[in-house]
């Protein structure tokens, strides 16, 4: 069985990918975060024009699963290089947005109707 990988060990992954091809000049704030949208867009454009219904089958085609998940894959890896850069822990980030979010919209009651 194949273990999970962490997020600190795919981070330092990509970080030695870059720096074995001299690619940390170009991994600015600025160039990552266009180049999230960018791979952002491209998991959009496979979405684009389906239904609902057909948006929530992607995944039953192997050859519009294997782009949507090599389009995940790309935006993750991008927004941990992001991270990386910035000093942002994105699971900190993550669990506090949640914690604000919760506060902002609780949750209805069950005296509450809709």
């Amino acid at each position: 069985m194949t273990e999970h990988p962490d997020l600190a060990g795919l981070q330092r992954r990509l970080a030695e990918f870059a720096a074995a091809r001299n690619w940390q000049p170009y991994h600015t704030p600025k160039n990552l975060v266009a180049a999230l949208s960018v791979e952002a867009s491209e998991l959009v454009e496979i979405f684009q024009w389906l239904t609902p219904q057909e948006s929530a089958r992607v995944m039953d085609d192997p050859g519009t699963a294997h782009r949507v998940t090599d389009e995940v894959a790309d935006v993750l890896a991008y927004l941990l290089q992001l991270c990386e850069v910035l000093g942002i822990d994105p699971l900190t980030a993550l669990s506090a947005k949640i914690d604000r979010n919760e506060h902002r919209f609780p949750a209805p009651g069950p005296d509450d109707t809709p």
